[in-house]
């Protein structure tokens, strides 16, 4: 197969000065087969005069992209193009003269089973097949033809042909014309990675809202878990779209508002114009905490908002990528707070995903909110990080709290107004926010958005009588507005802390600090409400109170802000595993937070017992998660808190080092007192245990009969490959990288079945296998395939000197794809983190001994002077 190109940013922006690309005329077969569509695509386009890239007298040469199975014929004005003349993913146009041009391209397309382009699925529930494109980045080129980069907007004409019994989604209104032929109504002006169709029986409801057509739509074999949930999801839909016609000037720009869950989605959603994808794990077939469902809220709040910063005002080029999904994960959350009935979206968004952007802004990968220059798409396809996203909205919500709500949609509506239907860059932003406001928004956006890593904010305090002072130390560079929180011991307990006080302070300071009047407090916590984006450090006696009476802070943003600073202080080499393990052993028995219960448990798991101490110390450190766990369970026995007992029981599977008491569930299908097992908590327990030896393949086998779903078919396929046995690890090794056969959803699947730290000596033969083969892997599949190689098969419970050695040699030497390089060099960084954190407890471990003689010599020296006096 011939190798792709990718487009760099300079063929974009010559082809941008050269063409404007009015119409696109897309009709799709569907009814060909089960390998292949039919494509064909009529590109109406102008060669503009005078760009100054003329070739010659003979006119101007440029290329459309695509990338057909077969290309049975291309016309340009009339005249045949030779198909042998494609090279990769591109056809060449040369002699082009200044006017009106017709490209006509005529091709058989492959299905993907990746998630790229149009994928297909046949849901073994049913039987039934479907269909749905996702078009991002250059994945419209495995569809149609195109000129794909996003500042060639145009409008489009799109009809399917679809099997019998099937419904089209598009980007506009469809309506069915006969013959199974649907035909979508014209799209606005937009981006080529934004045209949407989604084919299948689908199961749907549908209403009306402020006088547009709305719907939800899902797999037919999920329809009664989508109905029971309908109401949820189109409350929340109505009210976050409302609540955007509040903020927004400009009208929601689309004709529909289409939702579709769809199946094997690689992303959370997708934000095409009008018909918005969802992966269908939120459509729930089984229990989920009241978090997940404001997680989903959050993703449809995310999603809607991109309506207008990212499908009505589109980024130039890949390197503005921030401004489409920083600023609707800023929107997403503030706008989940503002219209729905979920409270503290922003407490989940400080533990879960403001934890990944520290992260990955921890990385050799790291770049700036708004990097320079994007070269190309591969480059650019590896920003959809917590950079992008996370760092992005702190970024935005530091922003806000500096600028001020008022000024900051101001700017915003300047920004659509400006820029509607069209492209727009970063300086462009920032010149809309600085229209409205004195501030100096262009120097904020240089220290904030260009710059790379994470301050860190430490905090130091000077008591005196009747006063105290309170002085942050920065590392870093950026500005930050904070707000201090002030915490005193409540006497009558001593276990609570009350709030004395709250005031905002700029980092750096003008001048001196001023002290505070008053008793030095229990406890100062700089960046309370979570406004900035920096690593606290807490003074000691602070550190001593948080250690000891975190529970006890009333609010539960305040102690995400604390459990993050004891979080980073673990990653940082400055508090043992075992100390952060001890402070959740005491203090989530009281959390009744489900994002904190959630991600401590997750970080205490899997970092802490996984990574970050020594093989032997994890039965150990599981043990605490496993007592803290049926402590929670017992305390949620009345019933008050099915979340909580939800988030406990899922966590006692995951860290059960012995099968008893979870065979004993699965065999009277419920936990005593409840919940009965749903299938999620059956495949949960299943896995576990496989990995524990106390399960074989009759017993996958029969659980996979009595759940035969696309999650059943999932849930098997990781069971088998947690298999302590040599022929299941080598059979699962051969499904992943030896075969095409497994679909994304079913790699990935088995690759987190495959590593398992019980399993380190079974398996340790597959770690130097790992990276040969997941080159030739992702050279082979794709970017898909490689993130899923990089993510989930890669040999993280392997935390030694020569693992970290063999990774170095594969990013030297081995030649990885850009999506699998970046994935490799992420977690080869956290690799090297873990063998920092354990070589900090050896040194901690080693210095113990001389410190305890050295305070035995100190207090027997004080007992002979006391002896003496």
């Amino acid at each position: 197969m011939a190798s792709m190109s990718v487009l760099t940013r300079d063929e974009a922006q010559i082809r941008a000065q050269l063409l404007d690309v009015h119409r696109y005329t897309v009709d799709l077969d569907l009814t060909t087969g089960d390998d292949t569509f039919d494509s064909r695509t009529v590109i109406r386009f102008t060669v503009r005069t005078g760009t100054g890239t003329d070739t010659g007298q003979d006119g101007t040469d440029t290329f459309v992209e695509l990338k057909p199975a077969r290309l049975r014929s291309a016309t340009l004005d009339g005249q045949p193009l030779d198909p042998t003349r494609l090279t990769g993913n591109r056809l060449p146009l040369t002699g082009l003269t200044p006017g009106e041009h017709e490209l006509r391209i005529d091709a058989a397309m492959r299905y993907s089973r990746t998630g790229e382009g149009m994928h297909r699925f046949t849901d073994p529930s049913d039987g039934a097949t479907y269909a749905y494109t996702q078009l991002f980045m250059e994945d419209v080129q495995r569809v149609f033809a195109a000129f794909d980069q996003p500042d060639l907007k145009a409008a489009f004409d799109v009809t399917v042909k679809a099997p019998e019994g099937w419904t089209v989604l598009a980007n506009g209104i469809t309506e069915h014309t006969g013959d199974g032929v649907w035909k979508a109504a014209t799209t606005p002006r937009i981006s080529t990675y934004l045209v949407a169709v989604a084919a299948g029986p689908w199961h749907s409801v549908r209403t009306e809202h402020r006088g547009l057509p709305f719907g939800i739509h899902c797999r037919r074999s999920l329809a009664p878990h989508l109905d029971a949930d309908a109401e949820e999801i189109l409350d929340i839909t109505r009210a976050c779209f409302d609540r955007y016609h509040e903020k927004f000037d400009e009208p929601y720009p689309f004709d529909s508002y289409d939702q579709a869950f769809v199946p094997e989605f690689n992303a959370g959603a997708m934000e095409n114009p009008g018909l918005v994808t969802f992966r269908d794990e939120f459509v729930y077939r089984s229990a989920v905490t009241d978090t997940e469902r404001q997680m989903r809220a959050m993703v449809i709040a995310h999603e809607m908002a991109h309506m207008w910063f990212g499908d009505l005002v589109t980024l130039k080029w890949w390197d503005d990528i921030w401004l489409n999904e920083s600023f609707a994960e800023y929107m997403g959350y503030q706008t989940t707070l503002e219209a729905t009935r979920f409270t503290e979206p922003w407490v989940e968004f400080g533990v879960t995903r403001k934890a990944w952007g520290y992260d990955a802004d921890q990385r050799t990968s790291t770049h700036p909110v708004a990097p320079e220059a994007v070269p190309d798409t591969a480059s650019a396809l590896l920003n959809f990080d917590g950079i992008s996203y996370a760092k992005g909205a702190s970024a935005l919500r530091q922003l806000v709290a500096w600028l001020g709500e008022k000024d900051f949609l101001a700017g915003i509506n300047t920004h659509f107004r400006r820029h509607r239907f069209a492209n727009a860059t970063l300086a462009d932003f920032i010149d809309s926010l600085a229209s409205a406001t004195d501030r100096d928004v262009h120097a904020w956006a240089d220290a904030w958005l260009r710059t790379t890593g994470v301050d860190t904010l430490t905090a130091a305090l000077d008591a005196r009588p009747g006063q105290w002072t309170l002085t942050l130390d920065r590392d870093g560079s950026r500005p930050h507005r904070v707000t201090v929180g002030v915490y005193d011991r409540d006497l009558s307990d001593g276990r609570t802390l009350t709030l004395r006080e709250r005031y905002e302070t700029d980092v750096p300071h003008e001048g001196t600090p001023e002290p505070r009047p008053g008793l030095r407090p229990a406890l100062v916590v700089p960046n309370d409400l979570d406004l900035t984006y920096a690593k606290i450090r807490l003074d000691d006696t602070s550190l001593e109170t948080a250690l000891r009476g975190l529970s006890g802070i009333p609010d539960a943003l305040t102690r995400a802000v604390v459990w993050n600073t004891l979080r980073d202080m673990v990653r940082d080499g400055l508090l043992a595993p075992t100390d952060y393990l001890a402070t959740a052993a005491a203090h989530l028995p009281e959390e009744t937070d489900l994002a904190l219960v959630q991600g401590v448990l997750a970080f205490a798991r899997t970092h802490v017992a996984d990574q970050y101490l020594a093989p032997g110390q994890r039965p150990a450190a599981l043990a605490t998660p496993t007592t803290l766990c049926r402590d929670l369970i017992r305390r949620t026995e009345d019933g008050d808190h099915p979340g909580l007992r939800l988030i406990a029981v899922r966590h006692l599977i995951d860290s059960a080092a012995h099968p008893d008491t979870i065979a004993a569930w699965l065999a009277d299908g419920t936990v005593p007192g409840g919940p009965e097992l749903d299938p999620e908590l059956r495949w949960r327990i299943l896995a576990r245990l496989a990995v524990l030896g106390a399960v074989d393949e009759a017993a996958i086998a029969a659980e996979h009969d009595r759940d035969p779903s696309a999650t059943g078919q999932e849930g098997a396929a990781r069971c088998r490959a947690a298999l302590p046995d040599p022929e299941a690890k080598r059979a699962a090794w051969q499904a992943m990288f030896a075969s095409d056969d497994l679909s994304n959803y079913l790699f990935t699947a088995t690759a987190r079945g495959f590593w398992q730290p019980e399993q380190a000596d079974l398996v340790g033969e597959y770690v130097p296998r790992y990276y040969d083969d997941a080159v030739t892997l992702a050279a082979r599949r794709g970017p898909a395939i490689a993130d899923a190689a990089g993510r989930w098969a890669f040999p993280a419970h392997a935390v030694d000197a020569d693992h970290l050695s063999l990774g170095e040699a594969c990013l030297r030497d081995g030649d990885p794809i850009p999506a699998l390089r970046r994935k490799l060099t992420d977690q080869l960084d956290d690799l090297a983190r873990a063998l920092r954190v354990r070589q900090a407890q050896q040194t901690q471990a080693a210095q113990e001994p001389q410190r305890s003689g050295e305070a035995e010599e100190a207090s027997q020296a004080q007992v002979q002077t006391q002896a003496r006096a």
